[in-house]
């Protein structure tokens, strides 16, 4: 108390001075001993002065930090100099009943009557403390939550606290009215080796390629007008999902936006490569439940009959009736090429849908191949129906794959004859132009619905007007698969209850001569 008195006397000003000050006033001398509080500082650590004067000054420092505290005053004697204390860091200090609280301080230090002393001027700020600390906590939650919460972010400080430049697989972005950006960050910026620093100030729009550049400004456009947007684009390979949300000012007033353009090209080549397999499986299943619906319709005819013939057959033979037999015999005959026909397309297409039919060139005699095989075809002709072949060409040997030609004629060729009333003759006539084959089967029969003709190629299509003929419906398909094989096309011509005209181009290479045959 001898020490208190002395200073007050020496100054009655200071001390009134000092009592209505809004910050803690706190002298301490060198032994550590509080000989002046003002009463805002008892207020701070609700301890009256009487408490506090020739108390220890550990009576308002935490437990844990006495220590180091005591160290400090010790240097602070040494070379005392005013320092303002707390800047870039928090300090604690202790209340009494053991409250921890926040101060920022300021210290300094006088001589009275040659006796030296800590001023310290405290100020509390518990307050400012614990909305930093619930700001941070905010600002954390909103960086974790950024994509599910971008509607509801304003034109505050809080945006570019949120924004990480660690965000994965994209970009964050702020844009000004004329598509300017106004902040980017992300982790795409690196994969594309920009930075963001090099962005600011120029037009996202320009980046853009043009082919998606029209449609992204009019999304954008719209969210300007106040609406959310969220879309797809695909640009050289890549897939992007784009978030975007206006930035409103207090009046309502959009003149920036907020972009979130994440990069899902991973994901999106899982989920079309799921939906690939998905209906390729569907195709497998659909082809199943087909076969075994053809099976239980088309086999029960051809099985039942072929059943019938040879029961009539056997009956014949035992009669001694031979003459009678030969009619089932060519029913019989018929039936089972109606099978093997069915079961042939439903393997050929298994074939080629598994990538199983490899290519194989070799020289072909043109003349020679094309008339065995109108031929071998002739044998089912319906009565009265001819192939007539036509080979136009200076160029006998040709490389081709065989089998694979083989079927694509024969399959045609088929078809014609089927379609077609007896009587009624069949052209195949084939071209060689120099480094194209050409090949046209003509019929003169039913032809095909002009409806029906932008689905011919399709799996297990057949037209109205073929609903009563035996067949798959995979026949022009496999043609065609075939075709692409050998890296050739078809195209056809017809016109119903006048007939049809398929168009082949096969490109082919010059063969050497037979002798080099494979």
């Amino acid at each position: 108390m001898k020490n208190t008195s002395r200073i007050t006397q020496n100054n009655a000003f200071f001390k009134l001075l000092f009592e209505n000050i809004n910050e803690g006033l706190l002298v301490v001398n060198m032994d550590r001993k509080i000989v002046e509080v003002n009463k805002r500082l008892s207020e701070m650590f609700h301890y009256s002065e009487e408490e506090l004067l020739d108390k220890d000054l550990n009576i308002l420092i935490p437990d844990e930090i006495h220590k180091k505290h005591n160290q400090y005053v010790e240097d602070y004697k040494k070379k005392p100099t005013k320092k303002q204390m707390g800047i870039g860091r928090v300090l604690k200090a202790k209340a009494k009943g053991n409250r921890i609280f926040y101060i920022e301080t300021s210290l300094n230090h006088i001589e009275v009557e040659g006796e030296q002393f800590f001023v310290a001027l405290l100020t509390d700020i518990t307050k400012r403390v614990k909305a930093e600390q619930k700001l941070k906590k905010l600002n954390e939650e909103l960086e974790e939550q950024i994509i599910e919460r971008t509607k509801a972010l304003a034109e505050t400080q809080a945006l570019y606290t949120a924004v990480s430049r660690n965000f994965p697989n994209g970009t964050i972005n702020v844009f000004d009215k004329n598509f300017n950006y106004i902040f980017v960050e992300g982790k795409e910026l690196f994969k594309m080796g920009i930075t963001s620093e090099k962005l600011i100030g120029t037009s996202y729009l320009s980046r853009l390629p043009k082919g998606i550049k029209k449609e992204i400004e009019l999304e954008l456009k719209t969210v300007f007008s106040g609406k959310y947007r969220s879309f797809e684009i695909s640009t050289k390979g890549q897939y992007y999902h784009i978030d975007a949300v206006p930035l409103p000012k207090k009046e309502s007033e959009i003149d920036k936006i907020l972009v979130v353009e994440t990069n899902i090209t991973k994901e999106k080549k899982v989920a079309i490569k799921l939906e690939e397999s998905l209906k390729k499986e569907k195709e497998i299943n659909e082809m199943k439940s087909r076969f075994v619906s053809m099976a239980s319709h088309q086999f029960r005819t051809p099985l039942s009959t072929i059943l019938s013939s040879v029961s009539l057959i056997d009956r014949y033979i035992k009669a001694n009736k031979l003459e009678e037999t030969e009619k089932h015999i060519k029913r019989i005959k018929t039936f089972v090429k109606i099978l093997t026909d069915i079961l042939n397309d439903f393997l050929s297409s298994d074939k080629l849908e598994s990538k199983m039919v490899e290519v194989v060139l070799e020289d072909i005699n043109v003349n020679s191949f094309f008339n065995q095989l109108a031929e071998e075809i002739q044998t089912i002709t319906k009565d009265k129906q001819t192939i007539k072949t036509t080979i136009s060409t200076d160029k006998n040997i040709v490389q081709s794959d065989t089998n694979i030609l083989r079927n694509i004629i024969f399959n045609l060729i088929s078809n014609a004859i089927k379609y077609s009333n007896e009587g009624q003759d069949i052209l195949l006539n084939i071209y060689i132009e120099q480094e194209s084959m050409i090949i046209n089967i003509i019929d003169y029969g039913m032809g095909i619905p002009k409806d029906d003709q932008k689905d011919l190629f399709n799996r297990f299509f057949r037209a109205k007007n073929a609903l009563n003929y035996k067949g798959t419906g995979l026949g022009l398909n496999i043609v065609k698969s075939y075709l692409g094989l050998l890296k050739g096309n078809i195209t056809f011509e017809s016109k119903e209850n006048k007939g049809t005209k398929f168009i082949i181009e096969i490109p082919i290479k010059n063969g050497k001569n037979s002798s080099n045959r494979r």
